[in-house]
Protein backbone atom coordinates (compact mmCIF):
# COMPACT_ATOMS: atom_id res chain seq x y z
CA UNK A 1 0.00 0.00 0.00
CA UNK A 2 1.48 2.93 -1.19
CA UNK A 3 2.27 5.38 2.08
CA UNK A 4 0.06 8.38 2.94
CA UNK A 5 1.13 11.41 1.20
CA UNK A 6 3.88 9.84 -1.07
CA UNK A 7 5.28 11.93 -3.66
CA UNK A 8 5.22 9.52 -6.02
CA UNK A 9 2.07 7.12 -5.02
CA UNK A 10 -0.16 7.27 -8.18
CA UNK A 11 2.88 6.94 -11.16
CA UNK A 12 3.06 3.98 -12.74
CA UNK A 13 6.84 3.38 -14.70
CA UNK A 14 5.28 4.51 -17.51
CA UNK A 15 4.67 7.77 -15.83
CA UNK A 16 8.07 7.56 -14.59
CA UNK A 17 9.72 6.88 -16.84
CA UNK A 18 8.78 10.68 -18.77
CA UNK A 19 10.02 11.99 -15.43
CA UNK A 20 13.16 10.02 -15.93
CA UNK A 21 14.33 8.77 -19.38
CA UNK A 22 17.26 7.15 -18.30
CA UNK A 23 15.84 5.77 -15.21
CA UNK A 24 15.63 1.90 -14.91
CA UNK A 25 13.28 -0.96 -12.86
CA UNK A 26 15.04 -2.91 -10.68
CA UNK A 27 13.78 -5.86 -8.28
CA UNK A 28 15.07 -6.92 -5.25
CA UNK A 29 13.85 -9.53 -2.81
CA UNK A 30 13.79 -9.68 0.77
CA UNK A 31 16.21 -8.88 3.42
CA UNK A 32 18.74 -7.66 1.00
CA UNK A 33 20.93 -4.32 1.16
CA UNK A 34 20.17 -2.19 -1.62
CA UNK A 35 22.83 0.94 -0.45
CA UNK A 36 25.75 0.80 2.19
CA UNK A 37 25.97 3.61 4.33
CA UNK A 38 29.04 5.63 2.69
CA UNK A 39 28.84 4.31 -0.72
CA UNK A 40 28.89 6.69 -3.65
CA UNK A 41 25.68 8.67 -4.39
CA UNK A 42 24.86 8.28 -7.67
CA UNK A 43 20.98 7.30 -8.00
CA UNK A 44 17.38 8.36 -6.39
CA UNK A 45 15.17 5.48 -5.54
CA UNK A 46 11.60 5.57 -6.23
CA UNK A 47 10.19 2.59 -4.05
CA UNK A 48 7.33 1.24 -6.52
CA UNK A 49 6.31 -1.68 -4.56
CA UNK A 50 7.65 -3.15 -1.11
CA UNK A 51 9.37 -1.43 2.31
CA UNK A 52 12.67 -0.53 3.17
CA UNK A 53 14.48 0.41 6.12
CA UNK A 54 17.21 3.18 6.69
CA UNK A 55 19.61 2.44 9.03
CA UNK A 56 23.31 3.31 10.12
CA UNK A 57 25.76 1.31 12.52
CA UNK A 58 28.55 1.87 14.53
CA UNK A 59 32.38 -0.24 14.38
CA UNK A 60 30.53 -3.10 16.95
CA UNK A 61 27.96 -3.30 14.28
CA UNK A 62 25.38 -2.31 16.44
CA UNK A 63 22.00 -1.03 14.30
CA UNK A 64 20.04 2.16 14.42
CA UNK A 65 17.08 2.47 12.46
CA UNK A 66 16.32 5.66 11.02
CA UNK A 67 12.76 4.73 9.62
CA UNK A 68 11.11 3.23 7.18
CA UNK A 69 10.45 4.05 3.58
CA UNK A 70 7.27 2.59 2.13
CA UNK A 71 5.90 2.02 -1.87
CA UNK A 72 5.69 5.75 -3.45
CA UNK A 73 8.05 7.46 -1.77
CA UNK A 74 11.25 7.46 -2.45
CA UNK A 75 15.73 7.60 -0.89
CA UNK A 76 18.97 8.63 -1.67
CA UNK A 77 17.87 12.75 -2.28
CA UNK A 78 21.48 13.21 -1.14
CA UNK A 79 22.58 12.16 -4.67
CA UNK A 80 22.32 16.42 -5.53
CA UNK A 81 25.13 17.00 -3.65
CA UNK A 82 27.24 13.73 -4.70
CA UNK A 83 28.73 12.76 -1.22
CA UNK A 84 28.91 9.78 0.13
CA UNK A 85 25.37 7.50 1.21
CA UNK A 86 24.20 8.76 4.86
CA UNK A 87 23.33 5.52 5.49
CA UNK A 88 22.35 2.16 4.39
CA UNK A 89 18.83 0.88 3.16
CA UNK A 90 17.70 -2.85 3.15
CA UNK A 91 14.81 -3.74 1.93
CA UNK A 92 11.56 -5.45 4.54
CA UNK A 93 9.67 -7.53 1.77
CA UNK A 94 10.07 -7.64 -2.14
CA UNK A 95 10.24 -4.50 -3.95
CA UNK A 96 10.89 -3.01 -6.67
CA UNK A 97 12.78 0.56 -7.75
CA UNK A 98 12.60 2.63 -9.96
CA UNK A 99 16.02 3.76 -10.33
CA UNK A 100 17.02 7.64 -11.37
CA UNK A 101 20.70 8.52 -12.52
CA UNK A 102 21.87 11.50 -10.94
CA UNK A 103 21.78 14.01 -13.96
CA UNK A 104 18.17 13.05 -14.46
CA UNK A 105 17.46 13.58 -10.40
CA UNK A 106 19.44 17.31 -11.13
CA UNK A 107 17.35 17.91 -14.25
CA UNK A 108 13.99 16.65 -12.65
CA UNK A 109 14.34 19.62 -10.01
CA UNK A 110 14.92 22.46 -13.10
CA UNK A 111 12.06 21.24 -15.19
CA UNK A 112 9.57 20.41 -12.21
CA UNK A 113 9.07 22.77 -10.00
CA UNK A 114 6.51 20.16 -7.85
CA UNK A 115 9.18 17.89 -7.63
CA UNK A 116 11.78 20.62 -6.65
CA UNK A 117 8.83 21.28 -3.88
CA UNK A 118 8.52 17.90 -2.55
CA UNK A 119 11.91 17.13 -2.11
CA UNK A 120 12.49 20.17 -0.03
CA UNK A 121 9.20 19.22 2.27
CA UNK A 122 10.47 16.13 2.43
CA UNK A 123 14.16 17.22 3.62
CA UNK A 124 12.79 19.19 5.78
CA UNK A 125 10.59 16.87 7.36
CA UNK A 126 13.52 14.54 8.03
CA UNK A 127 15.63 17.22 9.85
CA UNK A 128 12.22 17.26 12.42
CA UNK A 129 12.90 13.78 12.56
CA UNK A 130 16.29 13.61 13.32
CA UNK A 131 16.39 16.66 15.97
CA UNK A 132 13.43 14.33 17.74
CA UNK A 133 15.61 11.59 17.39
CA UNK A 134 18.35 13.42 18.71
CA UNK A 135 16.28 14.60 21.84
CA UNK A 136 14.74 11.38 22.25
CA UNK A 137 17.95 9.80 22.68
CA UNK A 138 19.70 12.54 25.01
CA UNK A 139 16.60 13.36 27.20
CA UNK A 140 14.49 9.63 27.33
CA UNK A 141 15.52 6.83 28.69
CA UNK A 142 14.70 3.47 26.88
CA UNK A 143 11.42 3.28 28.50
CA UNK A 144 10.21 7.12 27.08
CA UNK A 145 11.33 6.22 24.07
CA UNK A 146 9.73 2.77 23.95
CA UNK A 147 6.29 4.46 24.77
CA UNK A 148 6.69 7.03 22.54
CA UNK A 149 7.51 4.39 19.66
CA UNK A 150 4.56 2.44 20.24
CA UNK A 151 2.12 5.28 20.77
CA UNK A 152 3.38 6.53 17.30
CA UNK A 153 3.18 2.63 15.43
CA UNK A 154 -0.12 1.83 17.38
CA UNK A 155 -3.50 2.16 14.91
CA UNK A 156 -6.75 1.17 15.94
CA UNK A 157 -7.77 -1.81 14.71
CA UNK A 158 -11.63 -2.65 15.71
CA UNK A 159 -11.84 -1.12 18.99
CA UNK A 160 -7.96 -1.86 19.31
CA UNK A 161 -4.73 -0.43 19.28
CA UNK A 162 -2.24 -2.81 17.21
CA UNK A 163 1.18 -1.92 16.05
CA UNK A 164 0.52 -2.95 12.21
CA UNK A 165 4.14 -4.38 11.65
CA UNK A 166 5.64 -7.21 12.82
CA UNK A 167 8.61 -6.31 14.57
CA UNK A 168 10.76 -8.46 16.75
CA UNK A 169 12.47 -7.03 20.20
CA UNK A 170 15.48 -6.83 18.23
CA UNK A 171 13.47 -4.85 15.68
CA UNK A 172 12.19 -2.62 18.39
CA UNK A 173 15.70 -2.06 20.24
CA UNK A 174 17.23 -0.99 16.65
CA UNK A 175 14.11 1.42 16.30
CA UNK A 176 14.77 3.00 19.87
CA UNK A 177 18.31 3.05 19.62
CA UNK A 178 18.07 0.51 23.23
CA UNK A 179 19.25 -3.30 23.57
CA UNK A 180 17.32 -6.07 23.31
CA UNK A 181 17.61 -7.68 26.88
CA UNK A 182 15.89 -4.22 27.89
CA UNK A 183 13.20 -3.80 25.92
CA UNK A 184 12.28 -7.62 26.39
CA UNK A 185 12.34 -7.22 30.01
CA UNK A 186 10.00 -3.76 29.78
CA UNK A 187 7.53 -5.87 27.40
CA UNK A 188 8.13 -8.18 29.65
CA UNK A 189 6.61 -6.24 32.50
CA UNK A 190 4.09 -3.98 30.29
CA UNK A 191 2.89 -7.90 28.96
CA UNK A 192 2.55 -8.91 32.93
CA UNK A 193 1.01 -5.39 33.90
CA UNK A 194 -1.93 -6.28 31.42
CA UNK A 195 -1.15 -3.13 29.25
CA UNK A 196 -0.01 -5.01 25.85
CA UNK A 197 0.10 -8.46 24.63
CA UNK A 198 1.27 -10.43 21.64
CA UNK A 199 -1.01 -11.79 19.08
CA UNK A 200 -1.04 -13.34 15.92
CA UNK A 201 2.98 -11.71 16.02
CA UNK A 202 1.87 -8.49 16.19
CA UNK A 203 2.33 -5.92 19.71
CA UNK A 204 -1.78 -5.25 21.34
CA UNK A 205 -1.77 -1.90 23.43
CA UNK A 206 -5.03 -2.34 25.65
CA UNK A 207 -4.63 0.70 27.70
CA UNK A 208 -2.43 3.88 28.10
CA UNK A 209 1.08 3.06 28.62
CA UNK A 210 2.10 4.37 32.28
CA UNK A 211 4.38 7.17 32.29
CA UNK A 212 7.17 5.93 34.13
CA UNK A 213 8.68 2.34 34.39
Amino acid sequence: MPAENAPFAHLDEKALRALAPSGAMRPYPRNVVVVSEGDPTDSLYVVVTGRVKAFVTDENGKELVLGTIEAGDFFGELVLDGGARAASIMTLESSRFFVIPQRDAEALLTRNPEFARVLVRKLIGKVRSLTERVRDLALKDVYGRLVRFLDEQAEDQNGRRVVRERLTQADIAARIGGSREMVSRILSDLSSGGYVSVEAKQLVLHRKLPAHW
